[in-house]
Parts: structure tokens; sequence; C-alpha cells
């Protein structure tokens, strides 16, 4: 079977050398890769030699323009999420060993961001590869399912406390779930914050990237 091939904008070291390192970003539920990317901004003073690529999710959200989904959620039924994120795993993979190979780094020189469905997407596939990711930051979502822990790449989890799409509660459990698997994980909570990145969280994502992916 042919797998899709994803494609988002993407944007070069700061420092204008070749790439050290490389920052995988995943967007959320009907959104697009521009949204995401638009974190390099805040970042790239902390990683000068670091790439970073955004795709889009392989589906469009039926009836709009330019907003995607890694897999559907007219269910947040946990099995029917477990199913989505497994199914768009390879295809997201396939995306991120290309730009691996483009870029000629590895994988502990990569780290994924994800926000809110692209969380689930980061923590499905960086949890299960072989090969360690660097890291992985964790905004406003979730572990979805129970998926079969291959690696433990240190790990960021970034949550507020008013979400009202995804509940605090998902990024608690998954604290839960990966302490007892023996996994460096963090969890920070925004304080009057909703379904969003505060500038709290951008901090301490850029720091956490910046001695992940610099040491």
């Amino acid at each position: 079977m042919t797998l899709i091939s994803l494609t988002g904008p993407s944007r070069p070291p700061r420092s204008g050398q070749p790439a050290k390192s490389l920052v995988i970003t995943l967007h959320g539920y009907g959104s697009n890769g521009d949204d995401l990317l638009s974190l390099a901004h805040y970042w790239d003073k902390l990683l000068p030699d670091t790439h970073f690529s955004s795709p889009n999710a392989p589906q469009s959200v039926p009836g709009f323009d330019m907003m995607y989904q890694w897999f559907s959620i007219e269910t947040m039924d946990p099995f029917k999420l477990a199913q989505g994120a497994h199914a768009a795993a390879p295809i997201l993979d396939a995306f991120i060993d290309s730009e691996i190979t483009r870029l000629g780094i590895t994988k502990a020189q990569t780290a994924l961001v994800g926000f809110s469905q692209g969380t689930m997407m980061a923590l499905q596939i960086g949890l299960t590869s072989k090969q360690p990711y660097g890291g992985i930051v964790g905004y406003s979502g979730a572990l979805v399912g129970n998926p079969l822990i291959a690696s433990k790449p240190p790990v960021l989890l970034v949550h507020g406390d008013q979400d009202e799409r995804v509940p605090l509660g998902a990024s608690q459990l998954a604290l839960q779930r990966m302490v007892a698997a023996g996994i460096d994980v963090q969890l920070h909570i925004s304080p009057t914050t909703g379904h969003t990145i505060a500038m709290d969280g951008l901090q301490l994502g850029g720091a956490f990237l910046a001695r992940v992916l610099n040491s």
C-alpha cells in the first residue's frame, strides 16, 4: 500500500548554517502546518541551528479549505481515538524519516512538538519508535490508547487549567502513565488558560528543546 506523502511549510536554521537538529511541529484538529510553524519565531534564538518542519495532516476537514486532521474526531471515544492515531502514525513516520535523511541528522537530534490532536500523534510515534527521539513537547493533548512503548525520550507536557476542549485531566493521566513506564516526564499547568499555548508554556517549551537538542 502506498502511503500518502505529507507536505507543509518549513523554516531553515536561523544561523544560515546546515541544520544540527530538527523540530517537527504537529498541529491540532482543523488547523494546518503554518499555525504551528509560528512557534519557530519564539524559539529560533534558543535553537539557531535547528530546522523546523510543520507538515499538514493527511486528511482535509470536510467542507473547509486549508483545514486538516490527523484522524476523524466525530466521536471522542478513547478506542476510536487510539485507532485513528495508530492509523495515521505510518504516514507521519515516513515524513519524519524523509526529513531526517534529507537533513543528514538522527532521531536523537530530532524533537516532536504537538498541540491537541498533534500531541496525540507526537506521543504515539515518539514513544513507539525503536530509535529514541531527542524529546517530545505536548501542549493541550493526551496519550490515547495503550501504545507499545519502545523508547523513553524526555517529555514535557503543558496544559491550561481552563481547557474547555481537552480537559486538563487528559495530561494528568498521561503523566501518571508515563511515570509508571519510567519515562522522564514533567507536567506544567498554565493558570487561567484555555485550549491554547500561553506564554509560560512557550518559554518552558523553548528551554526544554534547547536542553535536549543543544546538549
